[in-house]
């Protein structure tokens, strides 16, 4: 008789556990794989869908539609992805949004020509920045829109200054009665950080030339230097007298008399006992106080068809108008090519929104290698940054001249300092009345930490092979020899640009020496000093290129910008940002105000590029008031 076979072998528990765990994790595995595939599959339909439904709601503007303009965010050249920006924003609950200037004008020009549209509401409560200039681009596009024989209308519950200064441009301005129009003037105040710094440690070495150069004084001082508020006084008193006159104009109102509705607010607003709505009634900065409501009312009123449903007015959102009218022109004529230069300038690649010495320099040589391109226009928008940097884009200027295409460079809200330097070789330079310049100087920043250290119970010791070496280790004192060094090059640094700007505009180097000093103008002013050629926006800088470039009419105009890979398209075009409302549905949530700081302390972003160990080298202005 055969004997049973024997038991089979007990397997030890341990190991059985670790099969059981590995089966486990790889089960886990294909259904988040399957999980990710399809949910992506999902969202690439859901956007195919979208994108199709879309195309048609385009082609459906109806006739006797009003166009609502609503921007949200900031008026910019360009957009910017700043990822630190975007999660600071959707952990505060706001929605980081911009508007490209171009694209509120495009659709304001285009809808002057579109039969289908009567008018435009204008609603500016959510926009939250640009400059003068940008706004004031934008204005003139509603009055063209006006000048077309078409109404603007503009509404909102609560006007700041910059909002009130685009508002002003309708030909019907309304506040809703709990209200109001709120114009205190410019200031510029910025944060000082000495005491910190002194606190911490951190010894900050700055060189700089220049009387009125004050870009970096927040790391040295605990307060405004004289020269400097001497300075902002008159800049700042410039541009504010531009408002006043302007808006005076635009509502045809007393420049004297709303200098003192705006002074004496206080001793004003007793006489309505705090209504803000019915003071700017009083002082006729509004036409009329409405609700939302009665807005609604008098559209139908006026001959306004009514929407589908019966409940508002038949219209059609500004970024709707846009996508479906804003096309690029002919593709394959010559015309005129544009490069916006708009941030802070670095050295490097940077992205949209920002200004690399390599990457702004290679869309300039992008443009002026493309035989299409018959002029260029540069679009400044920048308070300047790393000198290298900016002198790279210069010279690529000096070479599309060199090439036989004309430059004009057209500034916007600000084109001071480094702005200034990668402007001053073009054939022309436009500016608007109200946009900042000048800052004609140069500084640089040493920074050491041998107290930092200290307090923390370090110190540094050794020995080098002469008096130079180991002279930039940061964890040392400075030697005085070190700071001849660098203040010798930053004394070759103003002397260049002062030198380079005295040849491209044609005038002696003590007549730009008086007029630099690292000292801030207006369009204006800079204009009376000749440091720009003519006053005026984006097109009519266009319209001289093509006049210098002999194009005659109907050419076309193209945006030169680095493209973009199709994920990075699938990734800007997505709205939502879904994590953002994971971390906020667990209670992760920031205050708004955390949001604001990046702009509340713009000198902090001369660090965020600084290379630690050597002199860091800038012609920066850090002069946008608010």
């Amino acid at each position: 008789m055969t004997p049973p076979p024997p038991p089979p072998p007990r397997r030890n528990g341990f190991w059985a556990f670790l099969r059981a765990l590995g089966r486990g994790i790889n089960m886990l595995r294909l259904v988040i794989i399957n999980l990710v595939f399809f949910g992506v599959l999902f969202v690439l339909l859901l956007l195919l869908t979208a994108g199709v439904a879309g195309s048609r709601m385009e082609r459906a503007v109806q006739d006797d539609s009003v166009l609502v303009i609503r921007p949200q965010g900031q008026l910019v050249e360009q957009y910017s992805i700043d990822p630190l920006q975007r999660a600071l924003a959707g952990l505060s609950g706001e929605q980081p949004k911009q508007v490209q200037v171009r694209d509120m004008v495009g659709a304001i020009d285009a809808a002057a020509k579109d039969r289908r549209i009567s008018r435009i509401l204008l609603l500016p409560d959510e926009l939250q920045g640009g400059g003068f200039a940008a706004l004031r681009e934008v204005g003139a596009a509603l009055d063209r829109f006006r000048a077309a024989g078409k109404p603007v209308v503009a509404w909102a519950v609560n006007l700041d200054q910059g909002q009130y200064y685009l508002a002003a441009h309708a030909d019907r301005l309304l506040v809703d009665p709990q209200g109001g129009v709120l114009i205190t003037g410019l200031a510029n105040y910025r944060l000082f950080y000495k005491d910190l710094l002194d606190k911490l440690g951190v010894d900050v070495h700055l060189f700089r030339v220049g009387e009125f150069k004050s870009a970096a004084e927040p790391y040295i001082l605990d307060h405004a230097s004289a020269e400097a508020k001497q300075a902002d006084s008159y800049w700042m008193g410039g541009l504010w007298d531009g408002y006043l006159a302007e808006v005076a104009q635009l509502r045809k109102l007393d420049p004297a008399v709303l200098r003192d509705d705006i002074d004496n607010l206080p001793q004003h607003i007793a006489s309505t006992q705090g209504n803000l709505a019915q003071l700017a009634l009083n002082q006729h900065l509004v036409d009329g106080l409405a609700t939302r409501g009665e807005l609604i009312a008098m559209m139908r009123k006026e001959g306004v068809p009514a929407d589908r449903k019966g409940h508002s007015f038949r219209q059609v959102e500004f970024a709707r108008y846009a996508a479906g009218t804003l096309r690029d022109g002919d593709l394959f004529a010559p015309g005129v090519a544009i490069v916006v230069a708009e941030g802070e300038i670095a050295g490097g690649k940077r992205a949209a929104g920002s200004i690399g010495g390599e990457s702004t320099a290679a869309l300039i040589r992008s443009a002026r290698e493309d035989r299409k391109t018959r002029a260029l226009v540069l679009r400044v928008n920048s308070p300047g940054g790393e000198v290298y940097a900016a002198e790279q884009i210069r010279r690529e200027v000096e070479l599309t001249r060199s090439a036989g295409i004309p430059v004009v460079v057209s500034m916007g809200d600000v084109a001071a300092s480094g702005g200034y330097w990668i402007a001053m070789n073009a054939n022309r330079i436009f500016a608007e009345p109200n946009t900042i310049t000048g800052s004609i100087g140069i500084f640089g920043m040493y920074y050491t930490v041998p107290n930092t250290l200290a307090k923390l119970g370090i110190q540094s010791d050794g020995v080098g092979t002469g008096p130079m070496a180991g002279a930039f280790d940061i964890s040392r004192p400075l030697d005085p020899k070190v700071g001849t060094v660098i203040q010798a090059i930053i004394d070759k640094g103003y002397r260049d640009f002062v030198g380079n700007v005295a040849k491209a505009r044609g005038k002696s180097y003590d007549a730009i020496d008086a007029i630099a000093q690292g000292r801030v103008w207006t369009g204006k002013q800079a204009l009376e000093r000749g440091l720009v050629d003519q006053l005026g926006g984006l097109q009519a800088a266009v319209a001289e290129a093509a006049s210098l470039a002999k194009l005659g009419k109907g050419y076309p105009v193209r945006y030169v910008e680095a493209p973009l890979g199709g994920f990075e398209r699938f990734l800007i075009g997505l709205n939502q940002n879904a994590s953002m409302h994971v971390l906020r549905s667990w209670g992760v949530r920031l205050p708004n105000w955390f949001a604001q700081l990046p702009a509340l302390a713009p000198e902090l972003q001369l660090l965020r590029n600084a290379k630690a160990g050597t002199p860091n080298i800038y012609a920066d202005c850090l002069c946008s008031p608010r």
